[in-house]
């Protein structure tokens, strides 16, 4: 993809690796819209990057996804690139009494969202670019985040098809892996020991300029490429079995 003077729509854009994401493509010379649930932290976003274009969506309703993409289509078709960033986590057992309804709400932004926007925004005849965010859980899940991890598995899967799928459409498809980062993914406080998410974005973009179509960083760099000798231990470690 070229690195600047594109559109560029990042879902969750307000916070953690999206407003990262944002701020540095409009650092490289591009038009970002990002959009987001909450009205404070999308303002708080613009007043922090002035250039900013925002706007309310809560990915988990179809419809509003709906109106998102004739909005973009109508206010700006010529959106090309399309960064599908927006998730949450939960941390929670299966045994808890509202695991199945936080369940849904996963599937519902981290899954549904995704495939949903990818499907409305094929019709722009601008787009050139889409961006999967899925996480180092994609290949070794933290039973802790069981769902969590599986909808980042499914992501990943999604995005390897989407590359070969969408070849004839002269539409490159990059998956975006980070490892835990130093944001409020979770809950605040959960990820405080990890990373800032600084060098990470540092480290995507180099790659990104070098046309790698699969985004790493540190662990993940590991863990996309492990075979079972390296998963099982890492499998242990990360969710405490040894």
């Amino acid at each position: 993809m070229r690195f600047s003077k594109n559109k560029i729509l990042v879902t969750g854009g307000a916070s953690g690796i999206g407003f990262a994401m944002a701020e540095r493509f409009v650092n490289e010379g591009n038009t970002v819209i990002i959009c987001g649930r909450r009205e404070p932290a999308l303002k708080e976003a613009a007043e922090k990057i002035p250039s900013l274009i925002t706007t309310r969506c809560d990915l988990s309703s179809a419809s509003d996804r709906e109106a998102l993409a004739t909005w973009i289509a109508k206010e700006h078709s010529d959106l090309n690139v399309l960064v599908n960033n927006a998730g949450i986590q939960h941390w929670m057992s299966i045994s808890d009494a509202d695991f199945f309804s936080r369940a849904k709400e996963e599937i519902a932004i981290n899954i549904e969202a995704p495939l949903h926007l990818t499907s409305l925004f094929l019709n722009l005849k601008s787009l050139t670019t889409i961006m999967n965010v899925a996480s180092g859980l994609s290949f070794v899940p933290l039973i802790k985040t069981p769902v969590y991890s599986a909808t980042k598995a499914f992501i990943h899967s999604f995005t390897l098809s989407l590359q070969t799928l969408l070849k004839s459409n002269n539409i490159e498809v990059i998956e975006i892996v980070p490892p835990a980062l130093n944001t409020d993914l979770g809950g605040k406080g959960i990820h405080d020991f990890a990373p800032p998410v600084s060098g990470f974005i540092e480290s995507i973009f180099e790659q990104l300029k070098e046309g790698k179509t699969q985004l790493t960083y540190q662990f993940t760099d590991a863990v996309s490429k492990a075979g079972q000798e390296v998963f099982q231990p890492v499998f242990a470690r990360i969710n405490q079995l040894s």
